[in-house]
């Protein structure tokens, strides 16, 4: 019978939330230098929630957290821990406690501590760990880094065509003693079905044997129908078909076809959050979250991208410094000037966010890009209008010239459109010779829509008012 009643959690299993209170009675204890209450707060926190805590406190009190917990360091830690914090606790806690942790990890969390190491670490924990552990991460840093061989866990449960249910259930069961030569992983969602080359046939959800006789073969409940990974697949394609195949776990396999390990859906959510972020800080012109680093680290990594912006500014400032006769004859045009630039970038902005985020989930491509661009177009037309005739009474109520507001009217057409055109089509532009989207797109859009804006602006007004 099914226990209806709503579980209830012990104190000690409850979800700590950082957000309530934990973190400033932690940095009370650690001023009042009160370590028995210091551990009663961290020692019951989960292993991400502790990461969190070490994240955010100031390198002193991280140290002297992490020496309390130093004799019971949990090595999930490490997963957790932004790579800038994880340098520092590795270099707190020693060689030593990283080899023990890296022994205690899953393969794919173990190889994501050691490929950021530096590299004389990185030998001294290979060279200190067993021999079957350091071959597998060292075949692991042989694969391209964000690929799907850096991401699987190479512990998967495997078993061959001839099995039964009843075989294979006696089989997980098993493994629980160390003597077993195969080590399966201590978490998993499916099997893998192989023949005697080790290329896997089928899958079968966990959930399946469980439900299934033990007199039946194994063949007659696997799914022959499953998406392999070629163990070179970028990462963000792993994360595309994930969600669209709506997978828990799938497997990877080597260029002759055999089963070399399995990605699951927790590593997969870490790499959709990790895509994301990394657009939304290319988006910025940040190459990466810089939160941790050093002021003169960070300092160097944003200069590059805000010289390419001045440089731009400074084109834009151009296209103006050839009205310059044009602007001594009507202050006006100084300040309604920027209104036009401002919106053509803004409207820009949003078609460019839209259409950089279709290309990451594979939802602009050659086939419906004409069609996303006329659309767009036609966005950028009536927007135009709309707003025309918005500034447009606004500048002839302003300046008491009706014609001041349909030169300004005009030029916030023309560049509302030119940003709904140029927010499509750079993206795609920049995707087909090779270079990320999110990398390049907003310097060459803002661009685009001040000098287009300035132009027409100031063309128009030389035109019309003169």
């Amino acid at each position: 019978m099914v226990d209806t009643e709503k579980d209830t959690a012990a104190p000690e299993d409850q979800v700590h939330d950082l957000e309530a209170g934990i973190e400033h009675d932690v940095v009370e204890a650690l001023a009042a230098d009160d370590q028995g209450r210091l551990a009663d707060l961290i020692r019951p926190l989960h292993h991400a929630d502790i990461a969190d805590l070490l994240e955010r406190l100031n390198t002193e009190d991280r140290g002297q957290v992490i020496d309390l917990l130093r004799d019971d360091f949990d090595p999930e830690i490490l997963t957790e821990l932004d790579e800038t914090v994880r340098d520092q606790v590795i270099d707190r806690i020693g060689v030593a406690e990283v080899v023990a942790a890296v022994q205690e990890l899953d393969s794919d969390d173990a190889l994501e501590v050691v490929e950021e190491l530096d590299k004389d670490e990185q030998q001294q924990v290979l060279d200190a760990i067993p021999i079957g552990d350091r071959r597998r991460i060292e075949e692991g840093l042989s694969y391209p880094e964000d690929s799907a061989g850096r991401l699987m866990q190479r512990e998967v449960v495997t078993v061959p065509t001839f099995w039964n249910v009843g075989q294979t259930i006696d089989y997980i069961r098993e493994s629980a003693d160390s003597s077993v030569e195969n080590e399966l992983p201590t978490q998993f969602y499916d099997l893998f079905v192989v023949d005697p080359l080790h290329k896997p046939v089928g899958t079968i959800p966990l959930s399946r044997i469980l439900r299934s006789a033990r007199h039946v073969p194994v063949t007659d409940i696997m799914e022959m129908e499953m998406k392999m990974l070629p163990v070179n697949t970028d990462q963000e394609d792993v994360a595309f078909v994930f969600r669209q195949r709506d997978l828990v776990s799938a497997p990877v396999v080597d260029d002759g076809g055999r089963l070399v390990g399995a990605i699951t859906i927790d590593d997969v959510v870490d790499v959709i959050d990790e895509e994301h972020e990394e657009d939304i800080m290319l988006l910025g012109g940040v190459k990466e979250d810089d939160l941790y680093n050093a002021t003169l680290d960070t300092t160097r990594a944003r200069f590059g991208w805000l010289l390419i912006n001045l440089v731009t500014a400074i084109l834009a400032s151009t296209v103006i410094g050839l009205f310059d006769a044009t602007l001594e004859q009507m202050v006006a045009l100084a300040v309604l000037m920027p209104i036009v630039a401002s919106m053509g970038g803004n409207a820009g902005t949003q078609t460019l966010t839209v259409a950089v985020r279709a290309l990451a989930m594979k939802e602009l491509t050659p086939t419906n890009a004409a069609r996303v661009i006329g659309k767009e177009a036609l966005v950028g037309v009536f927007n135009g209008v709309l707003f025309a005739g918005l500034i447009g009474v606004v500048a002839w109520a302003w300046f008491g010239n009706p014609a001041l507001g349909v030169v300004i009217g005009l030029a916030m057409i023309v560049n509302m459109i030119v940003a709904g055109l140029a927010g499509t089509t750079i993206p795609l532009v920049l995707e087909r010779v090779g270079i990320d989207p999110a990398v390049a797109s907003s310097v060459f859009l803002t661009t685009i829509t001040d000098v287009v804006g300035f132009f027409v602006f100031l063309g128009l007004a030389a035109l019309i008012l003169f």
